[in-house]
């Protein structure tokens, strides 16, 4: 009966011992797998969420300029049609 128990003490240690060593293999693994999944991403040009946001916010801005700058050329083309009529026939005169 001693016997007995004292095997299964052992090969409940061994049992223990591998568990442990397959848990940390598995975490190395893991481990692994993501620091190759990174240099693989990073080889390929992926942008990060960082700079993404930074490039949205300046593409946002550069629309809000944009739309600022068209109204403003509107309200100048609207103030001066004669002033704009006036240049481009000047400039058929010079060619012909």
């Amino acid at each position: 009966m001693q016997s007995e128990n004292r095997f299964f003490d052992d090969l409940s240690r061994i049992i223990n011992g591998a568990a442990g060593t397959v848990a940390g293999m598995s975490r190395e693994f893991e481990s692994n797998a993501k620091e190759r999944a990174r240099e693989w991403i990073g080889g390929l040009d992926f942008v990060s969420r960082e700079e993404f946001e930074a490039v949205k916010a300046m593409a946002a801005q550069a629309r809000e300029q944009v739309v600022a700058l068209e109204a403003r050329l509107a309200a100048l083309e609207g103030s001066a049609p004669a002033a704009a009529a006036k240049a481009k026939p000047r400039a058929s005169k010079a060619q012909g």
